[in-house]
């Protein structure tokens, strides 16, 4: 639907999230249909997500105007509090942080895409919102974060809740030529 920007300008900021989740339901069964296996699906969702994610980062900056995260705790503060919710419409929460602070979980109480979808049982090993995964891949990568961010329940599965596990990798260090500081 068309909303009304700061700007005074009409334009389609974000479409209705029952279009977004049938949109992407078609995606999903598409690629079923092109894909021999749920393993292959699962890569190219990932690999999907990953390139918005990329896309993507420079919309949330420029919207959000969130500066630099100093560390990963205020990053996964940030995914949750401001991103889901600019783009979900949701704020999933932080947990089970581990010792050393470079892993914790999103807890999505509720998926949007998943609404109106059930897993037929041939699809068992389909990780059906594995675009979010590449997403937060992709948009931390462009930030010099290395991240791995991998679904460990879902309510498709029957589980209580929807979990994303993000694990930080490295700091991904500027190539800059030598002497190009």
């Amino acid at each position: 639907h068309f909303v009304w920007g700061t700007n005074g300008k009409k334009g389609l900021l974000k479409t209705s999230s029952e279009l977004f989740t049938l949109t992407y339901g078609a995606l999903v069964t598409q690629l079923c249909k092109d894909y021999e296996n749920d393993e292959d699906v699962n890569k190219q969702l990932d690999k999907m997500g990953f390139n918005i994610g990329v896309r993507l980062i420079e919309d949330f900056l420029a919207r959000s105007n969130v500066g630099r995260c100093h560390d990963f705790r205020e990053t996964a503060d940030v995914i949750a509090k401001v991103a889901f919710k600019m783009y979900l419409g949701i704020t999933p929460s932080i947990t089970n942080w581990s010792p050393a602070g470079d892993e914790f979980s999103l807890i999505l109480e509720n998926n949007p895409l998943v609404d109106f979808v059930e897993l037929p049982d041939n699809h068992s090993s389909l990780i059906y919102s594995n675009l979010l995964c590449g997403v937060l891949r992709g948009a931390l990568e462009m930030v010099q974060m290395a991240v791995e961010a991998k679904f460990v329940q879902d309510t498709l599965k029957g589980d209580g809740v929807t979990e994303i596990r993000m694990r930080f990798i490295r700091r991904i260090e500027d190539n800059l030529p030598a002497g190009e500081e």
